[in-house]
């Protein structure tokens, strides 16, 4: 499990209700016991979605929790493929490959310039990756609150895609959503369930301020 999947928080929830926001961990033990608790789906499936774009997640505990032996349960444990060589050879030349420059999260991308911008880049203090880092920086820190609004948007449109779309009032919540006008659209989801109501007056914070 990657750095930033470790890193991401997940919110649960069981038919309209809210039962957990954690990290990824914590969701993925959370799904174990449920479905070992409930094989046969005797309780509504839980929903997974990423707090930070409002999407529903497909989590496969099974795989996930298999890079952490220690969180499976015996039985889980015991049902759960362990690696093969040819697994450990691969890892090991994973590993290998990674090393040098990329520590640093240096991704090498192909970029299609004109030739004055190469030039220009060329003059710059460093360099053109440099110089490109730089404005790339300069322009996130610009339009960070623009970006924040945009993102906090897109996540509560899809979070009530998902969650709302049959609530009344829906269409009119979103047309309120995207106009940013924050006292319409409480009034038009006043009416929906309470933990739908708290999830998406925390996906759309950043949408009313700024």
């Amino acid at each position: 499990m990657g750095h930033d999947q470790a890193a991401t928080r997940l919110t649960i929830f069981q038919g309209t209700h809210r039962v957990l926001q954690a990290d990824r961990l914590s969701v993925l033990r959370y799904l174990q016991n449920h479905d070992e608790l409930h094989p046969q789906g005797s309780t509504p499936a839980p929903w997974v979605f990423d707090d930070a774009t409002g999407l529903r997640l497909d989590l496969n505990w099974r795989a996930e929790l298999a890079e952490h032996p220690s969180s499976l349960s015996p039985s889980s444990a015991a049902n759960t493929p362990s690696a093969t060589a040819g697994d450990s050879r691969s890892a090991t030349q994973t590993r290998s490959r990674a090393v040098g420059r990329p520590k640093l999260g240096v991704v090498s991308r192909e970029v299609t310039l004109l030739p004055r911008h190469w030039e220009w880049l060329g003059r710059q203090p460093g360099g053109a990756s440099a110089a490109l880092r730089r404005l790339i920086e300069d322009a996130r820190n610009a339009h960070a609150e623009q970006d924040a609004r945009r993102a906090a948007t897109e996540a509560t449109y899809q979070f009530m895609q998902e969650m709302a779309g049959d609530q009344p009032g829906f269409e009119e919540a979103c047309r309120a959503l995207f106009a940013r006008k924050e006292s319409a659209f409480q009034l038009q989801t006043q009416g929906w369930p309470d933990d739908v109501q708290a999830y998406l007056h925390q996906l759309s914070r950043a949408v009313w301020t700024g």
